[in-house]
């Protein structure tokens, strides 16, 4: 239930500051990893955004918790990979997915940042919330442990289809992890439409960034 205190957490400086020429590439460090992202300033989703922050940090520090190895994990709005990254890293079968629009910087970060680690190969994959899902990923081909999504809610016109593109690959024995940074009133709205179809709690709390991180389920009837 929402009344369990969640544990409250501050976003470590995981990004290294470099002398560099390139002023679009960012460097953090993540479970021993320097992963270094090529950011976009033409695309909301191309850009590494605080909840991204806060979900790639609680997935290294609760390895236990949430133990990732071999399992197969679904990332929504993936923008700019690095929470597809870490989860990779990490051990899982990843498929990283947003807007056609993204992709190309999208997997760019991606194989450039698992290329050469021994891990599963990571799929990156077109996926406009609500829009095709029974065809691109039929229910019964596709089953995911975790679904990641990280800041998918602020001021847009998609909430509708990312609450139905959550519905939708949320079986039973899926656990949906969503970090976001609260901004507006419709961020709370959703996340009481969130509360009204799963059973929700929250993880962990980042007061500094606003940010905070639900964990969700299917209710089993």
């Amino acid at each position: 239930s929402l009344t369990d205190a969640p544990v409250t957490l501050e976003i470590l400086q995981k990004w290294v500051p470099r002398v560099s020429h390139y002023f679009d590439k960012d460097h953090y460090t993540y479970v021993g990893h320097q992963i270094v992202i090529q950011e976009s300033i033409e695309h909301f989703g191309a850009v590494v955004w605080p909840g991204a922050l806060a979900l790639s940090q609680y997935l290294e520090s609760n390895q236990e918790q949430f133990n990732l190895k071999d399992k197969k994990v679904l990332e929504i709005g993936a923008g700019t990979g690095l929470v597809s990254i870490v989860a990779c890293i990490l051990g899982a079968y990843v498929t990283a997915t947003d807007l056609p629009e993204v992709l190309e910087n999208l997997s760019h970060n991606i194989s450039r940042n698992t290329q050469n680690m021994n891990v599963h190969k990571p799929e990156v994959r077109k996926l406009v919330w609500g829009e095709g899902l029974n065809e691109d990923f039929p229910v019964s081909t596709y089953h995911y442990d975790f679904i990641l999504a990280t800041d998918v809610v602020y001021h847009h016109a998609a909430l509708d289809p990312l609450l139905a593109t959550m519905v939708y690959f949320c079986k039973p024995g899926t656990v949906l992890l969503w970090a976001n940074k609260f901004r507006f009133s419709t961020d709370y709205e959703f996340l009481e439409k969130v509360c009204n179809v799963f059973n929700v709690t929250i993880l962990a709390e980042f007061p500094e960034s606003n940010v905070k991180l639900l964990k969700a389920t299917v209710r089993e009837n």
